[in-house]
C-alpha cells in the first residue's frame, strides 16, 4: 500500500517519509527545505509563504510516492 501525503502535514515528517520528496519540494521552488523553521511548517503554510499551488505540489509528492510502491 502506498504511502499518501497530505496538505496538513509538516514538512519534515513529508521528507521522513521519503527523502526523495525534499527533492519535489525544491524543485517546485522551496528551496529552504533543510532549515529548521520549516521543518515544523505544514506543507499548506510553506506553499502559502512561496506563492504556490499546494494542491499541484501534493499531487507531484503523491505521484512520486505511488509510483515508487510500484
Amino acid at each position: 500500500m502506498a504511502k499518501t501525503v497530505n496538505k496538513d502535514m509538516l514538512i519534515g515528517e513529508i521528507i521522513t517519509i521519503d527523502p526523495g520528496n525534499a527533492a519535489i519540494l525544491m524543485a517546485a521552488g522551496m528551496h529552504c527545505v533543510g532549515c529548521p523553521s520549516a521543518a515544523g511548517e505544514s506543507l499548506a503554510e510553506a506553499c502559502m509563504v512561496h506563492g504556490m499551488d499546494v494542491d499541484e505540489v501534493l499531487s507531484s509528492i503523491n505521484e512520486y510516492l505511488a509510483n515508487k510502491e510500484k
